[in-house]
């Protein structure tokens, strides 16, 4: 009975802390319901006038773009780094984790330098080629780097989940008269899916919630994103609209929960089973 008590109270007191956690975003759900004026007055969670109004003027946009073209974009440039990551990083990490070249563990070290490094070291001479490049204001610099394995990250996620799949499963294949590019697609690939989502899942949720990188580089209203879009709304000068912004906010977590919900077993193995023989 007593091992009962303590379990009951530590699930008690878990359960606490969570909805201690969680009061943020189900103040933002319930403040996207509310009229401008009682969101700020009305101090309980929920509210006896309810509108949908927010999500109607929130969804509008301004200047004549809606917040559909802004979730587009942000969908756009969120699929193509996800791909771009999958593709790149899991061909870098196999080859530093099967392959064997000259200058490998130098590389594979200074590979892993740059997780060390903070992104604003960088964003200064990244900036300047871009620019040369005539790639301001597009969604180049924001894509194209995913597609050249910028992301050590994931790099090293990939390449300790690739160490724990056994060589003699490479030998059996390669006696069946497998090259390297069949052995990378018909063997490591599928196995490497635990890791394989877990990159995109972290890839989609970093590059959607992304703003400093799209504020940096991207100035043409239509190419705004939704994180650029909700910044727009905030008016510090003048009277922003509390409404609109929290309900367009309450719409922009939905993606990222969703695909976490979805692929949450994928993620949490691939996490777990990294590194292991």
């Amino acid at each position: 009975m007593k091992g009962t008590y303590s379990k009951a109270i530590r699930h008690v007191l878990i359960l606490l802390v969570g909805l201690a956690m969680l009061y943020p975003v189900l103040w933002l759900l319930s403040s996207s319901f509310k009229p401008n004026q009682a969101i700020f007055t009305d101090t309980g969670l929920w509210s006896h006038s309810f509108t949908f109004d927010n999500y109607k003027n929130g969804w509008k946009g301004f200047q004549g773009v809606s917040f559909s073209r802004f979730f587009g974009n942000s969908a756009l440039i969120s699929i193509l780094c996800v791909l771009g990551n999958i593709v790149t990083c899991s061909l870098a990490a196999y080859a530093f984790a099967r392959l064997d070249f000259k200058l490998k563990k130098i590389w594979f070290a200074l590979m892993l330098v740059t997780i060390m490094l903070p992104y604003h070291v960088t964003l200064v001479p990244q900036y300047i080629i871009f620019s040369k490049l005539g790639w301001i204001n597009t969604f180049a610099p924001l894509i194209l780097p995913k597609w050249l394995a910028h992301d050590s990250f994931f790099i090293l996620l990939m390449v300790q989940f690739i160490r724990g799949i056994p060589r003699e499963l490479d030998e059996s294949a390669t006696i069946d008269g497998c090259g390297q590019g069949k052995l990378y697609l018909r063997i490591i690939l599928p196995l490497l899916t635990p890791a394989l989502i877990s990159t995109a899942i972290f890839t989609f949720i970093w590059t959607w919630d992304d703003f400093f990188s799209q504020m940096i580089y991207i100035s043409d209203i239509k190419l705004f994103t939704v994180q650029l879009g909700i910044r727009a709304l905030y008016d510090p000068s003048g009277s922003s609209d509390w409404g609109a912004l929290l309900a367009i906010s309450v719409l922009s977590l939905l993606p990222i929960t969703l695909i976490f919900l979805m692929f949450q077993r994928y993620f949490l193995e691939g996490i777990a089973t990294t590194g292991l023989k």
